[in-house]
């Protein structure tokens, strides 16, 4: 049983490595989190550290949805992590309720950002605002002043 629970910290640990940046996994899932298997597929489903979600493995994908509190984890050391993406104070706001971040309002995104990554957004100031789906390429939120950049799935002021 406790091989098991090694093999699945690797695991999940090396996919938090390849998906936001080498030394994440670490940061993001200690000794102690729980990991709760799908009870139909018998695969990894859920992380949750003290009660609270980290994240939830995509069946689809193999990678990782972060919830506000995992997103809140890897903001500790922005310097692991490729996935930020940086907006105006002006509309932290909106974006904390759930709104979805313009082009136009995108400070700095990191550049290793594809199109479709899993993302976390913050303001001036680096304090998490809400995670998401980039809609473009890091460059390409910098470059473009129209359109959405990042689809926002949960903010957090919202309502849970």
């Amino acid at each position: 049983m406790v091989l098991i629970m090694e093999n699945a910290l690797r695991r999940i640990r090396s996919v938090a490595d390849y998906q936001f940046g080498k030394g994440v996994g670490e940061k993001l899932f200690p000794d102690d989190v729980k990991i709760v298997y799908s009870k139909r597929t018998g695969r990894i489903r859920y992380i949750y550290l003290g009660g609270v979600r980290l994240a939830t493995l995509r069946p689809t994908d193999g990678l990782f949805s972060l919830s506000i509190a995992g997103a809140k984890r890897i903001a500790e050391d922005t310097s692991l992590a490729k996935c930020f993406v940086t907006i105006q104070n002006s509309v932290s706001k909106f974006i904390a309720e759930g709104g979805d971040v313009f082009a136009v309002h995108v400070l700095k995104a990191d550049d290793e950002i594809r199109s479709k990554d899993e993302v976390i957004v913050v303001n001036e100031n680096g304090e998490v605002l809400a995670v998401g789906r980039a809609l473009l390429s890091g460059k390409e939120m910098i470059a473009f002043k129209v359109g959405v950049a990042v689809k926002v799935r949960r903010g957090c002021l919202e309502e849970s």
